[in-house]
């Protein structure tokens, strides 16, 4: 499986380091010195990791033959993309890949379904969920464990508590994109227990 793990930013220096959008929780293994990673548009590598730092909380990566800042400009807004095995798993079990995580309906803990998880977007604070309503809008919920407070890959639904605002509950509807026979009904949101810590895994 292939998954976008960074998006190549704007040249650093003069020497062909670029900053990095870094799309993966784990940029130790998948943006390390060494690896070898394709890229959208594919014409541009495939790309080999030299070099990486961390500069003003910003990685900074230099590719082999990538010597100046020219070179590197050239390579703004590449995509890079890493083989992933399907089965590979996180070694944190309160960790997820975000392949992991798409499409799973999103409920209220009584069952209401909210939506479809369709992106997960890391941001340097936090992760969000970017959530499609069965009437098509999108919410954003943070991926932290005061609002969602369950990740069930086996019944492929992320449960959340969410604070008032958050969502339009008004609009909230039981249709679970998994089940045609669903039927609609009035939202409502129910208690449910925290487990899950800060987190949110690789593109």
């Amino acid at each position: 499986m292939q998954l976008v793990v960074a998006r190549i930013g704007r040249a650093h220096g003069i020497k062909g380091e670029v900053t990095v959008e870094v799309r993966t929780d784990e940029p130790e293994l998948r943006l390390g010195p060494g690896a070898v990673l394709a890229t959208e548009p594919a014409s541009t590598g495939p790309l080999t990791i030299e070099t990486g730092r961390v500069h003003s909380g910003r990685l900074l990566l230099r590719f082999e033959g990538v010597r100046d800042r020219t070179a590197a400009e050239a390579l703004r807004n590449t995509l890079l993309i890493a083989d992933v095995d399907p089965a590979e798993l996180p070694e944190d079990p309160e960790e997820f890949y975000d392949h992991q995580l798409m499409d799973l309906d999103v409920v209220l803990a009584d069952g209401t379904e909210i939506g479809r998880i369709t992106e997960v977007t890391h941001l340097p604070s936090q992760d969000l969920f970017i959530v499609e309503r069965p009437d098509g809008t999108e919410v954003m919920i943070p991926f932290v464990e005061e609002i969602v407070s369950e990740i069930d890959l086996e019944e492929q639904r992320a449960v959340i508590t969410p604070p008032p605002g958050l969502i339009d509950d008004s609009q909230a509807v039981v249709v679970s994109s998994r089940d045609e026979d669903a039927a609609a009904a009035e939202a409502g949101s129910g208690p449910a227990e925290a487990g899950q810590d800060e987190s949110g895994k690789d593109d």
